[in-house]
């Protein structure tokens, strides 16, 4: 066990207070704004051992209590980092005040996800304090996740395995739930992919088409093929994929020019019966033949942002359930819906579930928080911890 002050010492902590202290550290993804050293000051200062991982300019830090590599290692996930306010001048409270007006807090990361970081760290620290457990605690925290996320919770986990260190399991506090606290946890994500294309024939005159190759007509018959392909009908845990056309540009301003390239993108939310390298072949073999069709070359690249997952119901997901449904009363559903979180490079170390609070003005102008649902979400993060080691 970790040398740690007197448990008198050591006061219990309000994961308001700290909510709204981490959301006036202005952490806009890269900058770590203060608020992971707030957090390394809070969890070193309560036994915590406490280690800066930084690559690529990101700031990450891991912090543990307990043995290093125990069997029993519960683990928390999550990120300190958020979205661009937009117009500052457009919201009702400063963006970094963390103000609390009547039961409100607001600000840039009140839901996403400053107070689930909060709620676990207070949970975690009042745990240990108060029943300090046989096994360890672990928080993941990083400064990279609403970026590009390559140096983020992977920089952490790819140091844990340098280092002999883990989780046994882990829940990622990101806001999981559509409309009532409680409703609901994520036990898999779809895998997200993009892909764009770029078509090229020959430009030309439009009362001349002959003389011309014209990329659009290619371009248009690739699209509609990929978005009229039913991907699946979906599986026990997942909805039917989904494939979206998100761009289609020519950059031609003139009527009477038929242009040289075209350009097109689509993005795909994909199930566990795919994979994102078999849909990639799938894209360029359908590029590849509308290309010969039309007489024109399209060019595919794709960017894969993660595969799908899902945890298998079972012990985690009980336990989260037990300790959602004792603090609120619900039965929370399991899901899969959602884009993307770190929870897809978690996946890969140990089992985990993400269960958070309502997420309904996550990244908008005024994103708030009420303090009752930060109360209740460390409620639940700390009966889960009294129930995993217990």
């Amino acid at each position: 066990m970790p040398e740690t002050r007197s448990a008198k010492t050591i006061p219990p902590v309000d994961p308001v207070d700290l909510t709204a202290a981490l959301i006036r550290c202005p952490s806009v993804t890269p900058e770590e704004g203060g608020a992971l050293e707030l957090l390394e000051e809070l969890l070193s200062g309560a036994g915590f051992t406490c280690t800066w991982v930084d690559r690529g300019g990101i700031r990450n830090l891991h912090a543990r209590w307990g043995e290093k590599g125990h069997a029993r290692t519960f683990g928390f996930n999550g990120h300190t980092d958020v979205v661009p306010v937009g117009d500052a001048a457009a919201w009702t409270h400063p963006p970094f005040s963390g103000e609390r007006v009547g039961e409100v807090i607001w600000g840039r990361g009140a839901q996403d996800m400053k107070s689930g970081v909060a709620a676990f760290a207070a949970a975690a620290v009042d745990f240990v304090r108060d029943t300090p457990p046989e096994g360890a605690v672990v928080l993941a925290l990083t400064g990279d996740e609403e970026g590009d996320a390559l140096d983020g919770t992977r920089a952490l986990l790819d140091w844990m395995a340098e280092n002999d260190e883990s989780m046994s399991c882990c829940i990622v506090g990101e806001p999981t739930c559509p409309r009532e606290m409680g409703q609901m946890m994520k036990i898999g994500r779809r895998g997200s992919m993009t892909a764009w294309f770029t078509a090229t024939g020959v430009q030309g005159h439009s009362a001349y088409p002959h003389l011309a190759k014209n990329p659009l007509p290619a371009m248009a018959r690739l699209v509609d093929r990929l978005a009229s392909h039913e991907l699946d009908q979906g599986t026990d845990h997942f909805d039917a994929s989904t494939l979206a056309v998100v761009q289609f540009d020519t950059g031609n301003s003139a009527t009477n020019v038929i242009p040289a390239q075209c350009r097109a993108a689509v993005n795909i939310r994909f199930n566990d019966l795919h994979s994102g390298e078999a849909l990639s072949q799938w894209l360029r073999r359908e590029a590849q033949d509308v290309s010969r069709m039309f007489d024109v070359v399209i060019e595919t690249e794709v960017k894969i942002s993660g595969e799908a997952f899902l945890t298998p119901p079972g012990d985690l997901s009980a336990l989260v359930a037990r300790a959602v449904e004792a603090e609120t009363g619900i039965q929370p559903e399991m899901s899969t819906t959602g884009g993307t979180s770190d929870a897809r490079f978690v996946k890969d170390h140990c089992p985990v579930v993400e269960f958070g609070l309502v997420g309904d003005a996550m990244h908008q102008v005024d994103e708030k928080v009420p303090a009752a649902q930060v109360e209740t979400l460390k409620a639940i993060y700390g009966r889960m911890l009294s129930d995993y080691f217990g």
